[in-house]
Parts: structure tokens; C-alpha cells; sequence
């Protein structure tokens, strides 16, 4: 099977490199491509990719700047391969993943499919807290793609796979951002395609984020949820308001708290307890551990508020989504 690789970048010179680098070491014996798009870099990496063009087969394009999911559909319009592999570019791959996803295809061909992402010993402390609480059954990991037990499974585009003939039919990526991933899921699913978690097919996703930029993306994930269940509220599961839940609970604590009713307030506080114990075992490492509990508050409060305010605008107000956020929105 010929997998063209989709990547699109953004002034990432630095890491298109390290992604290169790894998918020169792939224990992977047929051929594949490498699509590069710059997405109106003002930084561009075309120097970066030069010097792979003799390790890998690449083709490189630069484009003005439309947004990630419009650039993932421009390299899959220009790539050869009968099945894509997008990824992000912030993305290092383990040795083995191409021969992982193509074992995995071998054994059970679905048009899409998605895999998890992990951290390498070389990512900063921060770096490692957050992949925690992006991944971690005790916090929404499990939702976003550490597991396939909550419905069917969304994949993500930093690390994803789409038939040529799946992308065909429905036109790939949307224009919203965040939200292109459940959305293109979704609309796959109503045409009939299968999709699928492929555990194995990790990926090490460095996320170029300190928590100030955590805040700010998670936030923006919360306001695209209710966009979409307005879209698609056939899809629609309580289970996303796990953390304005989270955050409105927060609040009736510290209040009930001020008033000498302690319960609430301890209740959290064994749960934060908790996500410090298991994350200090996990990545063994105290200091990871505390930081871990730093990024679960920045996670369900960035979250949580945006949902919220999402949900009164979109759900409540009826207002357009394009007028409520358009910051979510790219223009093509």
C-alpha cells in the first residue's frame, strides 16, 4: 500500500526537521511520500526539506495561508498515494510506525483511522504534564483518543489516516479549527465509512505549548463542541459537559466552603491529590506530578468556559457560529 504522508506547517522549520529526521529511520521497506505544505510561513522550511531530498521522496508546496485542515486537503488533492497519513508537524515518529499502521491495515482495513500520541524523555517537564492530562483516563484523555470505549472513535489529525476514496467523498476538512477532526469523523460516519483507534500507531507529539497557550487551545476545543452538536446533535453525548461540570462544581465548592460546608472542597481536593499521585508514578517524576495538577485545572477551566459561553451563544441564543466565534473559523 503507497501512504502519502500529509503534513502542513506553519514557521516550524525546527520541527519539520526532528519529523524528517524520524521518518528517514523508518523499519519500513516500501516506498512512501512526504507532502509538505507551507501554510504562509513567513519562516519556511524549504531549506529543511532540501536536505531530505535525498533520503526521502518529497514533494513540497507553499500556499497562502488558510488554515491547517484547507492545507491538509490541498496536499491530498496533490499527493500520489491511494492513502493518507496527516499528521501534525510538531510530531516525531517511533521507527516502527509506518510498519505498525501497515500491519494494522493488513488486519483490518477501515478507511479511517486514528492513533495515540505519547511523550519522549527529551520533552520539557510542561510538555510531559500536559501530554498527561491530554491522554490520562482521570481527566478527558480518554474522550480524545486514549481509548475507544467512549462511542465510536474520533481520530485526530495529528495523527490520522484517510483513504483516497473516503477523502473523495467527502471533501476532507472543513474550515473550522479547532473541530475539523470530529467533524470530518462525523461526516464520514453519516456516509457510511468505519472508523478506528490503532493503539500500536503511536505518535510523540511535543505540543509546542507552555500553559498560557494550553489555556488558550483548550478553551477554543470547548467553543467548537457545541458548533458541532448543533451540526450533528445525532452525536451529541453528555459526557462533554464533563468539564463545565467540573468547573461549576468548582465554584459551588469554594462557595459552600465560605459558609463552613467543607465536604465539596475536600472532595477536590482528594481528586487533585490523586491526579498528583498517579501522574509523579507515571512519569516519575514529583515535580511532573504537581505540574500535572496545573495543567488538569488549566484543561477543565479553558475547557469548561468555553463550552459554556459556546453553548448560551450557539445553543441558547441561536446565533451563527461564524458570527459568535469567528476565530474558529478559516476562510478558503
Amino acid at each position: 500500500m503507497y501512504f502519502s504522508l500529509i503534513i502542513p506547517v506553519y514557521n516550524r522549520p525546527d520541527e519539520v526537521e526532528e519529523l524528517l529526521k524520524s521518518l528517514s529511520q523508518q523499519d519500513y521497506h516500501e516506498d512512501f511520500e512526504v507532502v509538505i505544505i507551507e501554510d504562509g510561513s513567513t519562516i519556511p522550511c524549504k531549506d529543511v526539506v532540501k536536505e531530505y531530498e535525498g533520503k526521502l521522496f518529497i514533494s513540497y508546496f507553499s500556499k497562502p495561508n488558510s488554515g491547517p485542515g484547507d492545507s491538509r486537503n490541498f496536499g491530498m488533492k496533490h499527493a500520489m498515494g491511494q492513502y493518507f497519513i496527516i499528521l501534525d508537524s510538531d510530531c516525531i515518529l517511533p521507527e516502527f510506525y509506518l510498519k505498525s499502521v501497515h500491519e494494522n491495515l493488513q488486519k483490518n482495513y477501515v478507511d479511517c483511522f486514528g492513533g495515540p500520541d505519547n511523550a519522549l524523555d527529551s520533552f520539557s517537564s510542561v510538555q510531559k504534564a500536559i501530554n498527561f492530562t491530554m491522554t490520562s483516563f482521570l481527566t478527558t484523555g480518554g474522550v480524545r483518543g486514549g481509548t475507544e470505549k467512549i462511542g465510536k472513535f474520533q481520530p485526530r489529525s495529528f495523527n490520522m489516516g484517510l483513504s483516497k476514496k473516503a477523502f473523495e467523498a467527502s471533501n476532507g476538512f472543513g474550515n473550522i479549527h479547532p473541530g475539523e477532526d470530529p467533524d470530518l469523523s462525523i461526516r464520514l460516519w453519516n456516509l457510511g465509512y468505519k472508523t478506528m483507534l490503532f493503539k500500536d500507531s503511536y505518535v510523540y507529539h511535543k505540543r509546542r505549548i507552555d500553559f498560557s497557550k494550553f489555556y488558550k487551545q483548550v478553551n477554543k476545543f470547548g467553543k467548537a463542541r457545541p458548533i458541532l452538536d448543533s451540526w450533528y446533535p445525532k452525536y451529541s453525548k453528555l459526557t462533554f459537559w464533563m468539564p463545565s461540570l467540573f468547573l461549576l462544581g468548582f465554584v459551588a465548592a469554594m462557595v459552600l466552603y465560605a459558609f463552613g460546608f467543607s465536604i465539596p472542597a475536600k472532595a477536590y481536593l482528594a481528586y487533585f491529590l490523586v491526579l498528583f499521585w498517579v501522574g509523579s508514578i507515571e512519569t516519575m517524576s514529583l515535580r511532573i506530578g504537581i505540574l500535572v495538577v496545573f495543567a488538569a485545572v488549566f484543561q477543565f477551566f479553558g475547557y469548561g468556559i468555553g463550552f459554556l459561553s459556546s453553548f448560551i451563544k450557539i445553543r441558547l441564543l441561536k446565533r451563527k457560529p461564524q458570527e459568535a466565534f469567528p476565530e474558529l473559523f478559516f476562510k478558503n
